[in-house]
């Protein structure tokens, strides 16, 4: 079969503005989205280098999507079509989510709105289960990565081990024992038809060698980007602005496994330690990053905004929500731009494979721990911790169990696995669902 050719700029970047407007339902749909769009429907990328890629994003801090989309872009048209599409995937929810920031800031106390949000965030609840079932289906293929997800599992529910340390142990683990892990499957086989991308480099092989040197010049000059407002923020001493620079920052290098593992991490700083927003907040915000295209890592946005909202009111909101999205992205452009020419030495090397697809496996633990922070903060009142000797375990005080909460979850769980109503319209369903069952008093 002939491969089709590589698209020209303009046409690569209606697609990719295509894929950020469709971008809705977590990283799961988004990457399901990017596979129809480029390996299936027009085999401008091959399946075998769009899971490399994949792999490879996985194990980078930050939204593995957002990230893939900027690689994808990169391996077509260089840095600007890394830009391309990473900026197109972020740009349209991210103006959306602004909106919502600033409605949730202004009226979100107000009865109906608060209802709204009620029962949203009882419907997250069973998207991050869905998503949490779609990646295990998919990466733990055998025993061993079965094993690696529950011992991930543990470590983060029982023992607080960092994230980070959770993520790097696999990737040991996966580089050791690189034969008991079988790279990630998604979509079509790796053997599919020849794509337009490999035809190129197969007449070219000296492609990606000369492409590199504009990638890592560009990745320095997104750190530059990056950290120069940072530290400017800090040494002026500039309050709340200087600590969501520093903080998101820190979270830019550290947040491994996208939106749904840094949740626990990011509650625990901005609600016990910063006391930007409470824990219900949250989940409010979670809840908006599910109804925008886009990566779920935008909740990190409508955390700025309440930050910025509770010191400067609505004009300080708008900027801290800005600066947050300026220090949680730019970084992603510069892990993949300084990453992706090495990456792509790697094709073939089972080694390497190997630990990606242990993260992958880790991966399904820690958002394994997420749904369980998440049911039992969404489905009762009142949670207690447990001390077990070196553990500390979260338990939920049953009396305080929210029947409404119950209820809509329940009914979210039969829109999208009885009836595969998808995200819009099951967020909603559960949206109204909240109104009603506030309205009757529940």
């Amino acid at each position: 079969m002939t491969p089709p050719p590589l698209p020209s700029y303009a046409e690569a970047l209606r697609v990719w503005l295509r894929v950020g407007l469709l971008s809705f339902g977590g990283p799961a749909a988004q990457i399901a989205v990017m596979h129809k769009e480029i390996v299936d429907e027009r085999a401008w990328v091959s399946d075998r280098r769009f899971l490399h890629a994949l792999n490879f994003c996985t194990l980078l801090p930050g939204p593995e999507a957002q990230q893939l989309a900027t690689y994808l872009g990169w391996l077509m048209h260089g840095v600007r079509g890394g830009l391309t599409a990473g900026l197109l995937f972020i740009l349209p929810g991210a103006v959306v989510m602004l909106a919502l920031s600033a409605i949730y800031a202004g009226f979100g106390q107000v009865p109906v709105v608060s209802a709204l949000f009620f029962g949203l965030k009882a419907a997250v609840l069973v998207l991050v289960v869905e998503a949490l079932l779609r990646l295990a289906k998919r990466a733990l293929k055998g025993v061993f990565p079965r094993v690696l997800a529950v011992v991930a599992f543990v470590a983060l529910f029982a023992f607080d081990v960092p994230f980070p340390v959770v993520v790097l142990a696999a990737g040991v683990v996966g580089f050791f024992a690189r034969h008991q892990f079988a790279p990630a499957s998604h979509g079509k086989a790796a053997d599919g038809p020849p794509s337009a991308l490999d035809a190129i480099l197969d007449a070219d092989p000296g492609r990606m060698v000369r492409m590199a040197g504009a990638a890592w010049r560009a990745g320095w000059i997104a750190v530059g980007v990056w950290l120069l407002p940072v530290a400017l923020l800090w040494a002026a001493g500039a309050g709340v602005f200087a600590d969501v620079a520093v903080y998101f920052s820190q979270m830019a290098m550290l947040t491994f496994g996208g939106a749904y593992a840094v949740l626990a991490w990011v509650a625990q700083s901005a609600v016990e330690t910063y006391g930007w927003l409470s824990a219900q907040d949250m989940l409010a915000g979670l809840g908006l990053a599910e109804t925008t295209p886009g990566p779920l890592i935008l909740v990190l946005q409508f955390v700025g905004f309440l930050a910025g909202h509770q010191a400067h009111g609505m004009l300080g909101g708008v900027a801290a929500s800005i600066l947050t999205l300026w220090v949680t992205f730019v970084p992603c452009f510069a892990w993949i731009f300084l990453g992706a020419p090495f990456v792509e030495r790697l094709h073939g090397q089972t080694a390497m494979s190997g630990a990606l697809a242990a993260v992958t496996a880790a991966v399904v633990g820690v958002i394994a721990n997420l749904s369980v922070w998440f049911g039992l903060r969404v489905l009762f009142a009142n949670v207690a911790t447990v001390p077990i000797g070196p553990m500390r375990i979260d338990v939920p005080v049953l009396a305080s169990a929210d029947l409404g909460a119950w209820a809509i979850a329940i009914l979210a769980a039969l829109c999208v696995f009885r009836f595969r109503l998808g995200v819009g319209k099951t967020l909603g369903l559960a949206a109204l669902a909240g109104l009603v069952l506030r309205w009757i008093g529940m």
